[in-house]
């Protein structure tokens, strides 16, 4: 373990004695934020933490109330285990409504800190009165929504389904209100009714001359557009396999884990106090994400690259991280950068794209997608499309999803096609008993059979 720099912090053990809310304030108002590792001393050895989940929501609590403005979304406190012990890490990323204080000492020296060096110290006067001054007030949580008659079933739903209940307060836990009492524009995004629209366009070949497909996700939660997008691009993302003598290559077109990311990464953090809400865009040898807004101030490329974070939406960011969307602050961007080079992003004065290439060219106006190149003379994906021909002009768009479902996954179930189809069983057994019915598909054996493609 190294020696404490400008961005880790170690403490020995979490009591009421360790000023806590002091070293989060100072990385709040860092520009690359910090890490407050709890269970090592300041030589950097590994002592562990005797009752870690107690001490993880005293810490909670502490920043929750103790800190002004609010850090929640800010954040992220994770259990870490080093040399066989368990740590607490503290993630605190920079702030954007700098100077963040004490609230019991108020924007003074007192209550404001930054860290110099490897220590947390008072900030001088004239910094706080000039961060202050140049304070962003134009952010989701800050804006009055337009519409106050705003209901929230489906956050309710969410949250039930990950066994933290909302109760009563929860518009203002959530950060769903203005100082007057206002629902504010975050609460808009994800309330059960608004006018936001977010687009998965598919084209034909590489440019945006023919569209094969605008769907169109919104005028709800953004967690259940996030979900519906996220369904769709999985769906369009089938996995590519060559057979050769001695064995079968599968591949994806994109890789999942950093496509997941970079979608959730673009809801999360697009800029919607300009109304503009991020696009997806999916061409035959590419996909596009795109979101409206340019870096943060106050980071950089590099900075964005190496996984520091500045969350500009941090009420947004709260939940998808309460709901599971999320795992911890600055994680997204690294794990992108795992499979796609800093070259597959593009920046801007107005908008961040990501440009991720497929591992194959498949033509997305095929009326079957080509699912497998087959070396020993097999059938392809794209064979078995040419073989029905006219027979997939008469059955609906849904039931052309449950077919290719099928062709990438045999033997997957009824339960399986419901859920990533968005969809009740019985709704898909119609769909399947008009795909038999059209002598496309055969049921080969019950419960643990097949599905045959004639």
């Amino acid at each position: 373990m190294n020696k404490e720099t400008n961005r880790i912090e170690y403490k020995l053990e979490f009591n009421s004695d360790v000023d806590i809310e002091k070293e989060v304030i100072a990385f709040l108002n860092y520009p690359e934020g910090g890490l407050i590792y709890i269970g090592i001393d300041k030589f950097g050895k590994v002592v562990g933490v005797f009752d870690i989940d107690d001490d993880m929501l005293k810490i909670k609590d502490r920043i929750k109330n103790n800190i002004s403005p609010s850090a929640m979304g800010l954040f992220d406190i994770v259990a870490d285990t080093r040399e066989g012990k368990e740590l607490i890490k503290v993630i605190v990323a920079s702030g954007s409504e700098k100077p963040y204080f004490k609230k019991k000492y108020g924007m003074t020296e007192r209550g404001c800190f930054i860290r110099i060096g490897t220590a947390s110290e008072p900030m001088p006067q004239v910094m706080i009165d000039r961060l202050f001054a140049s304070r962003t007030r134009n952010s989701i949580g800050k804006i009055k929504s337009h519409r106050q008659d705003l209901n929230f079933e489906q956050l309710r739903i969410y949250y039930e389904e990950k066994r933290k209940p909302l109760n009563k307060q929860f518009k203002k836990n959530l950060e769903l209100i203005t100082e007057d009492g206002s629902l504010n524009y975050a609460a808009y995004l994800l309330a059960d009714e608004n006018n936001i629209s977010i687009k998965v366009a598919k084209y034909k070949g590489t440019k945006r001359v023919e569209l094969l497909e605008s769907n169109e996700y919104g005028y709800c939660s953004l967690i259940k557009a996030t979900k519906s997008v996220l369904d769709k691009v999985e769906l369009e993302n089938r996995t590519s396999a060559t057979i050769t003598a001695k064995e079968r290559i599968e591949q994806r077109l994109w890789n999942p884990i950093a496509l997941r990311e970079a979608i959730i990464n673009a809801l999360v953090h697009n800029d919607y106090t300009r109304e503009v809400p991020p696009k997806f865009e999916i061409f035959s040898n590419r996909i596009e994400i795109t979101s409206a807004g340019s870096l943060p101030d106050g980071l950089s490329e590099a900075e964005f690259f190496e996984g520091f974070s500045i969350p500009r939406n941090k009420e947004l960011m709260r939940v998808f991280k309460d709901l599971e969307l999320v795992e911890q602050l600055g994680s997204g961007i690294p794990r992108i950068l795992q499979t796609y080079g800093r070259e597959h992003f593009n920046f801007s004065d107005n908008f961040v794209r990501m440009i991720f290439p497929a591992s194959s060219a498949i033509d997305p106006d095929q009326s079957m997608h080509e699912t497998e190149t087959n070396a020993t003379g097999g059938q392809t994906g794209g064979q078995i499309g040419g073989q029905i021909g006219g027979q997939i002009d008469h059955i609906t768009d849904r039931q052309k999803e449950v077919f290719e479902l099928i062709v990438d996954n045999p033997k997957i179930s009824r339960k399986e096609l419901a859920k990533k189809l968005g969809i009740n069983e019985s709704a898909v057994q119609k769909h399947l008993k008009a795909l038999t019915d059209q002598k496309i598909l055969e049921r080969i054996g019950t419960k643990k059979g097949y599905w045959k493609i004639l």
